[in-house]
């Protein structure tokens, strides 16, 4: 199963990408974990990928499918993944035309978004006030066509990110054991 977590910072989508990936054991990927890791190197792209995220701008969209597309040829990805963080732009999901069985979309409020955040405590340099605002408004301004490419393929589930952890798992497990359950059936 290839799945992909769609939501705002904040939105859960680690947590839940943790959870759904040892239910169905498929690895977890996170596009940011690994611009994160790639940015504490001390090469030419790890400091532009540093100073890049720690504004709060997106990774343009050739050096993201790239270093995606890349890392997904490892052999742990062949039966299936959980990507969080890409694709992020109309361009990536274009791009990435069938690498995606699911979209599972965490809606949750700027406002709610803005709240977790500042309730966890972090040491990430790309997590200021300013940065955080900004990938707010750039996911408003840039993913939202993603979600609509998606829900116009019939992608899409959309899941309530304000409820409990719990329920919010609960929610997204019901819709993906009955996509399952409608897989198996039409082979």
């Amino acid at each position: 199963m290839r799945l992909v977590l769609i939501g705002i910072q904040g939105a859960g989508k680690s947590t839940q990408g943790n959870y759904l990936s040892e239910k169905y054991q498929i690895p977890y990927l996170s596009s940011g974990h690994i611009f994160r890791e790639m940015a504490k190197e001390k090469t030419d792209l790890g400091r532009w990928l540093k100073e890049t995220m720690n504004s709060g701008a997106l990774i343009p969209d050739d050096t993201t499918l790239e270093i995606v597309l890349t890392y997904l040829e490892k052999p742990e990805y062949s039966n299936g993944y959980i990507l969080d963080g890409f694709p992020r732009t109309l361009a990536q999901a274009e791009a990435f035309n069938g690498g995606v069985d699911k979209v599972i979309l965490l809606e949750v409020s700027d406002k709610e978004a803005l709240w977790r955040i500042a309730g966890r405590m972090s040491d990430r340099e790309d997590e200021t006030l300013q940065a955080i605002r900004k990938r707010i408004e750039l996911f408003h301004e840039v993913t939202k066509p993603v979600v609509h490419y998606y829900e116009e393929q019939g992608k899409l589930i959309r899941i309530d990110g304000e409820q409990s952890v719990e329920q919010v798992s609960a929610d997204i497990v019901t819709a993906l054991d009955e996509f399952l359950r409608d897989k198996a059936a039409a082979n």
